[in-house]
């Protein structure tokens, strides 16, 4: 007799009442499928000799405890909230800049129902949906117009197309940059039907070498930002102001990707940042300051430093921009209508003086050594009376996502203790609530700076059961 009769008919499997209430959960559809898997599984492991099932019984309570653990662990989603203790603030792998609440409700009002997306309440017919964004773009940035793309990348791409098609881009070798996940700029350039025409050498480009190089063939210098590294020692680089000059002289247009989205310091008040933060964002180039300096487009990103949704955004003369949004590609890469929603509210965050209280991006850059060490000794005090061995020291805080090269800003961090740190960071990632932390002179650290407000309660209760797992017998 084959091992494999000892399996129950599906259709008896079913009609069991702890099938019956995972389906309630999960689904019929979802638990016949699992179902048919965990009985074809068994019985291949029957016919092999690899298990042993001598009862109906026990056969249908090895499927059935089969089948709950797939369903458990397939039905969650793959993405999901975690605890960012890294101290970096503009964390790609995270998801970039975390929403103001704000921003949150502004993309819920228009997305639980139906919006003036692109439809003209006082005509009744027709309307556009660069309307949302333009006048707050003005207001933020000081240009003329504005609109919105998926990214950054998408946004300069649009513009190039919609620019330089087919004709010559001079653009310095020093700022030929790869963007994260394989980007570069020249394919960017290609992808647009766009010639490159390199100009200068890898550290020193003058405003003469791009002289040099325009011709009845330019149809527009492009400005990079080398935002995810930084040169040092013998280097040159025109102003942007003196390139602006150079470009209106031959009547083309100047191009900047600015990358990291910060509008600039004459949106705040003096006391704003603490005096190292304000240090640090006055060296990164600014929307506000490149738009003064005569930049005809500017490419930023809406989920770094400006902290919003994922989104590129192009400012700048009015003339181009129209030219831009009347492109055919301007359809494929255009944003949805929770990220106008999301946008407006972020941008309007800044030009009302509330930044560095409603968007978290800037709150926790405007956190103040004395925040971030009572927060850090409060969260030190509840982990060590759960029973985990830690204490607080100096450590740095790092800005992150292509924003701001290898700046720090001084931080508090909380240091637990573990004969295993790498297992401990292991556990906190597998937990019921997942945190990321980091490894620095052989002990787990959190930085308080980039754990959300009202998260601290989670922390300790993930860290504590954490620690205690890999303290135990079992955990290793």
């Amino acid at each position: 007799m084959s091992r494999a009769r000892v399996i129950p008919a599906v259709d008896h499997l079913l009609g069991l009442p702890e099938v019956q209430a995972l389906a309630s959960v999960h689904g019929s559809r979802r638990v016949r499928q699992v179902l048919d898997e965990e009985v074809r599984r068994l019985r291949a492991a029957l016919i092999a000799g690899h298990t042993e099932a001598s009862t109906r019984e026990f056969a249908a309570a090895l499927i059935l405890e089969r089948l709950q653990v797939t369903l458990v662990s397939t039905g969650e989603p793959s993405l999901r909230p975690v605890i960012n203790a890294t101290g970096v603030v503009i964390h790609t792998n995270l998801g970039r800049a975390p929403l103001s609440s704000e921003a949150l409700d502004a993309m819920r009002r228009v997305g639980e129902g139906y919006s003036t997306l692109e439809f003209d309440l006082e005509t009744g017919q027709r309307g556009s949906r660069h309307q949302h964004l333009d006048a707050t773009l003005r207001d933020a940035t000081g240009a003329q117009a504005g609109l919105a793309t998926n990214n950054t990348a998408a946004g300069l791409t649009l513009a190039l197309s919609a620019i330089a098609a087919g004709r010559e881009v001079v653009l310095s070798r020093g700022e030929l940059v790869e963007i994260g996940g394989g980007f570069r700029v020249p394919d960017i350039l290609r992808g647009s039907g766009a010639l490159l025409r390199e100009v200068g050498t890898t550290n020193r480009t003058r405003a003469a070498d791009y002289a040099a190089a325009i011709s009845d063939r330019t149809a527009a210098i492009l400005r990079v930002h080398p935002s995810n590294f930084r040169m040092e020692g013998f280097t040159e680089r025109p102003a942007l102001a003196d390139l602006a000059d150079l470009a209106h002289r031959f009547s083309v247009p100047l191009i900047e990707d600015q990358g990291s989205g910060w509008l600039g310091l004459d949106l705040f008040e003096p006391d704003a940042f603490p005096a190292e933060a304000r240090a640090v964002l006055a060296r990164e180039p600014a929307v506000r300051e490149s738009i003064r300096a005569g930049a005809d487009v500017v490419a930023f990103s809406g989920d770094k430093l400006l902290g919003g949704p994922q989104a590129g955004v192009l400012v700048g003369r009015a003339d181009i921009l129209a030219r831009i949004r009347q492109h055919p590609l301007m359809r494929a890469v255009r944003a949805d209508k929770l990220t106008y929603a999301g946008l407006d509210a972020t941008l309007r965050a800044f030009t009302s003086g509330r930044a560095t209280t409603a968007v978290p991006v800037m709150r926790m850059l405007a956190m103040t050594n004395d925040d971030i060490v009572a927060r850090a000794e409060s969260l030190s005090e509840q982990l060590r009376a759960s029973g985990v061995r830690c204490d607080t020291a100096s450590g740095h805080s790092t800005i992150g996502g292509g924003s701001l090269p290898g700046e720090t800003l001084p931080t508090r961090l909380v240091r637990i203790e573990s004969p295993s740190p790498d297992a401990l960071l292991a556990a906190l990632r597998h937990g019921q609530a997942a945190v990321v932390a980091r490894i620095v002179d052989d002990r787990v650290c959190l930085d308080p700076r980039t754990v959300m407000e009202g998260d601290d309660g989670l922390l300790v209760r993930a860290v504590a059961s954490a620690f205690m797992l890999r303290r135990s017998p079992t955990g290793g």
